[in-house]
């Protein structure tokens, strides 16, 4: 009796033992097979351009294929999301996310995973402070002017976003609460068609990214009033910051980072974080990324920590801002 009782607790605490073992086989052998990249956003896009210049680098030094993979769907990226969090906790699924995606999808959705408790952190990647412009035919010459005019015009003015719940859309109402403007939302599939409006004279405002307003920003085409962040940008020394143009606080950024699966092995995190460092520290990734806008995070803030931070900090700041004006989701 005795024997086949200390039998059976051996039997047991071996048992009990084999998801560690298997997870520090995993993390031994990492990566034992290509990398995937899950974009929850179309080809084209911002989001997947990151991707694939962080992709390219990354190969080298994980030894391994590294695949981009769109996994859009819509829903503002929920879907792409939510299919990263049902991934093996293993590292060979990562997702690239951003303030969307990770943070204001969240008061906008009813979202079948929770943004930080079913993920780990690897790192912040890069930093896109967005851009207030508009059509050269707004009479207003800077963003003090801008808002004079919004505000004898109640109503009027057109305002591209990308659909309800959109970056655009989201601080485009966080701009009317704080300088006490009203206009109108004309909707769109992707800021590439607001954009196309805007300088058919279609719309009058748009808040946009670094990508699409810096080259018709070069040639003329359209007005830039301020950048929304509290330094200027590098590639545009000329746009003032907020702050500096009359609207100070009025912050707000399409920053992306990396995550994976909870569960992950802490040794696959630190391989996946170090790799990331390495790829960002390299001049060719940086000059593409700065090519399109993009700012590479500083390297203290290049770790999981800093990253977990960072959105819970905008989780903490957004959803506040989302769930008072009452923005849900298309």
């Amino acid at each position: 009796m005795k024997h086949s009782r200390r039998r059976f607790l051996r039997l047991a605490t071996t048992a009990s033992a084999l998801p560690a073992v298997s997870r520090f086989a995993w993390a031994q052998t990492y990566p034992a097979r290509p990398v995937t990249i899950l974009v929850p956003a179309p080809a084209g896009g911002p989001t997947d351009a990151i991707a694939r210049i962080m992709a390219e680098r990354m190969r080298g030094l994980l030894g391994q294929v590294v695949i981009v993979e769109n996994s859009f769907g819509g829903a503002g990226g929920s879907i792409g999301v939510g299919r990263a969090a049902r991934a093996a906790p293993d590292g060979h699924t990562v997702c690239i996310g951003h303030w969307q995606t990770f943070v204001t999808n969240g008061a906008t959705y009813a979202l079948p995973y929770d943004l930080v408790s079913d993920f780990e952190p690897i790192s912040l990647i890069v930093n896109s402070p967005q851009f207030i412009v508009s059509k050269n035919a707004v009479p207003a010459k800077d963003l003090r002017e801008l808002i004079a005019w919004l505000k004898a015009n109640p109503g009027k003015a057109l305002a591209g976003s990308p659909g309800s719940g959109s970056p655009a859309h989201i601080a485009g109402v966080y701009f009317q609460k704080i300088t006490d403007t009203r206009f109108q939302f004309v909707p769109y599939r992707g800021a590439a068609q607001a954009i196309q409006d805007l300088l058919a004279g279609q719309i009058d405002i748009i808040i946009t990214n670094a990508s699409a307003a810096l080259p018709l920003l070069r040639n003329g085409t359209i007005r830039a009033y301020a950048v929304t962040a509290k330094t200027r940008m590098s590639t545009a020394p000329d746009v003032l910051t907020v702050d500096e143009a009359g609207l100070p606080g009025f912050y707000f950024s399409l920053w992306h980072g990396f995550w994976v699966p909870k569960g992950t092995p802490k040794s696959i995190i630190a391989r996946l974080n170090a790799t990331v460092v390495e790829t960002l520290a390299e001049p060719a990734v940086r000059s593409r990324f700065a090519g399109l806008g993009q700012e590479i995070f500083p390297r203290e803030r290049q770790t999981p920590e800093m990253l977990a931070a960072f959105q819970n900090a905008e989780i903490e700041k957004w959803w506040p801002i989302v769930k008072a004006a009452g923005i849900k989701a298309e």
